[in-house]
């Protein structure tokens, strides 16, 4: 019974929390993933040894934790990956113009 009111009054914090803000982040997407696994699988392996509630917890706390370093290397190489592609971009654009200009001086050249 207690972990029926544990449950009714942490939910509707998680919905209001959770619909407040944009789009979730990487590193917040690994976070809720790990968090609803871990607590699927300690609520499981805490029903075994007859005490759910307490596997539920434990296993969420861990699957948050480990979700959020994932998710965070994850968020953190999805940066890497768009910062090299902006310097791509760069330097695809300053090749252009050379070319451009190269083209440029070649007719000057020729008149």
């Amino acid at each position: 019974m207690r972990q029926a009111w544990t449950i009714a009054l942490i939910f509707p914090v998680f919905i209001a929390v959770g619909c407040s803000g944009g789009s979730l982040m990487t590193r917040e997407k690994g976070a809720g993933i790990g968090a609803l696994g871990g607590a699927a699988v300690g609520g499981i392996v805490g029903a075994a040894v007859g005490h759910p509630g307490a596997g539920a917890g434990i296993g969420g706390a861990l699957g948050l934790g480990s979700g959020l370093l994932i998710g965070d290397q994850l968020q953190g190489q999805e940066q890497r990956q768009a910062d090299q592609q902006q310097q791509i971009n760069s330097n695809q654009a300053g090749l252009n113009r050379q070319r451009r200009e190269l083209e440029r001086l070649k007719q000057q050249a020729e008149n």
